[in-house]
C-alpha cells in the first residue's frame, strides 16, 4: 500500500526552521498500530493524519510513542499541505478532532490557528523543578502541560534540562517560559513523557502561554517566539476563549510510503 506523505516546517520562513511535521493525507483511517508505526519511522515530534468528512477533514497526531489530544504545528503543516498541495479551495478549512473543531484561516503568506484557550491555573511549584531546569522559577502553573515561568530571559534560552527528572513529573509536557527582549515573550517545551525531549515550536503550548501573557502584560495580541536551536516566531492573539495563533510554513520533502 502507496500512503502520501509531505514533511513540513511549520512556523517557518526556510527550511530547516520552525518544527517539521510529516503530514499523511488518507481516504480513510488506518489501523491505529500502523499509524503509531509510521509516526515511529519518521521520528519527527508529530505525523498527523487526516481524513474529508462532510464538515471538514477529521484530523489525528502521533508523536513517536503515543497519540496525543491536541497538535498546533501539524494542523498549520496539514492546512498548508492541502492549501498549497491538495488544491482546497477557499480561505478556511475545518479540523475536527479529539479536542474540538479547530479552524485554520488562511491570510496572504500566513495560516491562522484558532484553537481552545487553556487558562493555566496557579499550582505548587514541584519538587526539584529548579534542579532539573537549572533556575528557580518566580511561579508555577498547570493545564495539562505544566508552565514554568521566570523573570529572567536567560534562564530559559540557556536552560540544559534533566530530561530525567521531568519525564517523572506527571504531565504531558513542561513549558518554560520568560519575557522576550525583542518579543512580548519567549518559551521552549519538553516532552520527554510523550517522546519528544524538546520540541522546536509548540502551537499546542501557546494556548496556555498566550491567556497567561496577556493577563500579565495586558494586552490580546502577543509577538511570542520559541527560542530552540531551529526557533519560530508566532502571532498570538487572545479571542474570548479561543486562541488564535499564526505563522508560515514551507514544503521540504513530498514523497510515498510502502507499508
Amino acid at each position: 500500500m502507496k500512503i502520501d506523505i509531505y514533511q513540513v516546517d511549520a512556523f517557518a520562513t526556510r527550511p530547516f526552521e520552525g518544527n517539521p511535521a510529516a503530514v499523511c493525507p488518507l481516504d480513510q483511517w488506518l489501523p491505529d498500530e500502523l499509524m503509531q508505526s509510521i509516526a515511529m519511522e519518521n521520528n519527527l515530534s508529530e505525523t498527523a493524519f487526516f481524513v474529508p468528512e462532510e464538515e471538514g477533514y477529521r484530523i489525528r497526531w502521533f508523536t513517536p510513542v503515543a497519540e496525543v489530544d491536541l497538535c498546533g504545528h501539524a494542523t498549520l503543516a496539514s492546512a498548508w499541505v492541502l492549501f498549497n498541495c491538495l488544491g482546497l479551495e477557499g480561505d478556511e478549512v475545518i479540523f475536527l478532532s479529539r479536542s474540538g473543531r479547530l479552524p485554520v484561516r488562511r491570510n496572504e503568506n500566513q495560516l491562522e490557528l484558532d484553537f481552545p484557550a487553556q487558562s493555566p491555573r496557579p499550582c505548587a511549584t514541584p519538587e526539584g523543578i529548579a534542579q532539573a531546569i537549572g533556575a528557580e522559577p518566580l511561579e508555577c502553573r498547570e493545564f495539562v502541560d505544566l508552565l514554568v515561568i521566570f523573570d529572567d530571559p536567560a534562564a530559559v534560552r540557556e536552560a540544559r534540562p534533566d530530561m530525567a527528572a521531568l519525564a517523572a513529573l506527571d504531565y504531558r509536557g513542561i513549558i518554560i517560559t520568560a519575557p522576550g527582549e525583542d518579543h512580548d515573550f519567549i518559551s521552549r517545551f519538553f516532552g520527554p513523557a510523550v517522546g519528544v525531549p524538546e520540541d522546536p515550536v509548540t502551537g499546542s503550548a501557546h494556548t496556555k502561554l498566550t491567556p497567561y501573557w496577556a493577563g500579565r502584560l495586558g494586552k490580546n495580541c502577543l509577538r511570542a517566539r520559541q527560542v530552540s536551536a531551529r526557533g519560530g516566531d508566532l502571532l498570538c492573539t487572545l479571542n474570548g476563549e479561543r486562541v488564535l495563533i499564526a505563522g508560515q510554513a514551507v514544503l521540504y520533502l513530498r514523497g510515498s510510503l510502502e507499508v
